[in-house]
């Protein structure tokens, strides 16, 4: 029986409970330097038992005798508390429970309408979110509470099992979402929405999460006006920030230093939403959770490992954007190079945020930085097929005639461990590609003496185990084996063992926005990236990516629609392997 993560159900039942190894969430009061632990302290009565307190210089007090009005918190308040700290603890009994402000800054751009309000409908619908909660938008664009839940409505859905009363719940949904025009670099318009959220917060104990749906060259504008205006007096206040961090390690290392300025490591959730895929987060189950894979995750058994991503569109409008970062910076740096940090980690000690963290970081350190000899580019050009012409990259209107800009790469890297030594990761990424994917590709060794080479003739590719994990669409894993084909003679076959997530499971899938947003919410960072993690993902592609720009590199063209450039098989051929999605 194998072990997956199963949980395209999003019944949050016990889900708090399921992080509960993980630290406290702190943050820390820049205005008055106190560091106060925050996670849930409200939104549960809490329950001491103080028997002794050794003091700085050694002799132990025992606290005085329990009282009918003396409860554990008076007395850790009144007792071990500075006067500086109580204040935190003075709220009316009968506002003991907190609440939670989600502030989504940029709302009324595409990313909050498409993925961020549907997903924090799909949080509440699912009954994920407190009971106390609030959604404000914050955009430079002048709205009326009722003209963002108009905008709102139109891109939230009943897709969750089509569940009974779904109009009912987005009509509640709407009216918690409400709306503060303001300029992003203005400390009055972000005071101006402080007052608001106090008014919704009631006096209950708040805490405060910022979702910066914005361009980064206004990220600390943003950041500096939410933490010195906006900031939670008394609980958590968490930012999540969106990529790209940076174009690269100089740029990075100052966005993450101006960010410090304002906010604790802590306090920040960089967030790349392709950790928060169901089959990524299956990565670590899979291989720790059973037998017959973790003795063979490693140099020993595995030939070759690839990480394959294709979309079958080009930049359609988004070209000035793109052509500022390219395939590199927009898909290999953060999403393949993460999932690949996931797959090839050591077993970390806990499942605790920090320690996933930590084996993540030592796989980056462990990498050779890209050599240029391994990495090619490609740019599409028009095509036309079936009657149809498909625009060039060139011809998108935003997009510089002699852009230089790669729409695909294709890169071999190698982890210089005792686990992966030799072993070649190879990753393809492209726009205006054949199909719309998203898979690792795991191909293991030839076997010893195969009795049966003579039936798989000169190719022994074709006898090659492969574990696929199809990441999207259509979510599956499947394993490739050989077989007989039933009959009197003795031909093989290539068989799939395969489990089809839509097949196994009734349950719709969660958007991986639901799940990060949830997990920055009940401040579990094991899907988030950390500064040094980061900083180590940069450096392996900084090298290659000003090497490409300074030689001003000429992509290898390919067709609209095609598999990409040529030069990708010969950077495959040159370790011996063949791309795993040609089958």
């Amino acid at each position: 029986m194998v072990t997956l993560y199963s949980s395209p159900s999003t019944n949050c039942s016990g889900l708090f409970s399921s992080y509960s190894n993980s630290s406290s969430i702190g943050f820390y009061n820049y205005h008055n330097n106190l560091p106060i632990s925050s996670r849930n302290f409200a939104s549960h009565k809490i329950s001491l038992q103080i028997d002794a307190v050794r003091m700085q210089d050694g002799a132990v007090v025992a606290p005085p005798s329990k009282t009918q009005d003396e409860t554990p918190l008076k007395k850790l308040k009144d007792g071990i508390l500075s006067k500086e700290q109580k204040h935190i603890f003075d709220f009316d009994s009968n506002k003991d429970k907190s609440t939670v402000s989600i502030t989504v800054v940029g709302a009324s751009g595409d990313l909050a309408k498409k993925k961020i309000f549907p997903a924090l409908f799909a949080l509440y619908y699912e009954g994920c979110l407190p009971e106390h909660f609030t959604i404000f938008g914050y955009a430079r664009s002048k709205m009326t509470d009722d003209e963002l839940r108009n905008m709102v409505s139109k891109t939230l859905t009943c897709r969750i099992d089509k569940r009974e009363n779904c109009g009912e719940k987005m009509e509640q949904f709407l009216q918690r979402c409400f709306y503060h025009s303001g300029q992003y670099d203005s400390q009055e318009n972000f005071a101006e929405l402080d007052k608001k959220l106090k008014e919704h917060e009631a006096g209950r104990f708040s805490n405060r999460l910022f979702y910066l749906s914005i361009p980064p060259n206004i990220f600390i504008n943003a950041v500096r006006c939410a933490s010195l205006s906006a900031s939670s007096a008394h609980g958590w206040t968490r930012v999540i920030v969106e990529k790209p961090f940076g174009r690269d390690s100089e740029s990075s290392a100052a966005l993450t230093g101006a960010l410090k300025q304002y906010l604790k490591e802590d306090q920040i959730f960089r967030i790349d939403h392709y950790l928060g895929k169901e089959l990524v987060e299956n990565l670590s189950v899979l291989r720790f959770s059973n037998l017959i894979f973790e003795p063979l995750w490693s140099r020993q058994y595995i030939r070759n490992v690839q990480f394959i991503f294709s979309e079958d569109f080009g930049t359609e409008g988004r070209g000035g954007y793109f052509d500022h970062y390219g395939i590199i910076r927009d898909i290999m740096q953060n999403h393949l190079l993460q999932i690949l940090a996931l797959f090839a980690m050591e077993t970390p000690v806990s499942l605790d945020a920090e320690d996933i963290r930590n084996e993540k970081v030592k796989v980056l350190r462990s990498m050779r930085p890209l050599q240029l000899d391994d990495v090619i580019v490609g740019q599409y050009k028009s095509h036309t097929k079936g009657g149809v012409n498909y625009p060039g990259y060139t011809d998108d209107k935003t997009v510089p005639k002699d852009s230089l800009t790669p729409t695909f790469a294709a890169a071999a890297l190698f982890i210089d461990n005792a686990r992966w030594d030799g072993v070649p990761f190879l990753m393809k990424a492209g726009k205006a590609l054949h199909t719309r994917s998203a898979e690792i590709r795991v191909q293991f060794r030839h076997v010893p003496g195969n009795l049966y080479n003579k039936n798989f003739g000169s190719d022994l590719d074709q006898a090659t185990n492969e574990l696929v994990i199809r990441v999207q669409p259509d979510e599956a894993i499947y394993l490739k084996i050989n077989n007989k084909v039933p009959g009197l003679g003795m031909r093989l076959d290539r068989s799939n063992l395969n489990l089809l997530y839509s097949a196994r499971y009734s349950k719709e899938i969660p958007d991986a926005y639901e799940r990060l947003l949830l997990d920055a919410i009940e401040g579990e960072r094991r899907l988030f990236i950390r500064s040094d993690e980061l900083d180590a993902a940069w450096s392996l592609f900084t090298p290659v990516l000003k090497e490409l720009e300074h030689k001003k590199i000429v992509p290898e063209s390919y067709p609209y629609g095609s598999r990409g450039p040529i030069g990708a098989h010969y950077l495959a051929a040159r370790y011996k392997v063949r791309w795993g999605d040609l089958a």
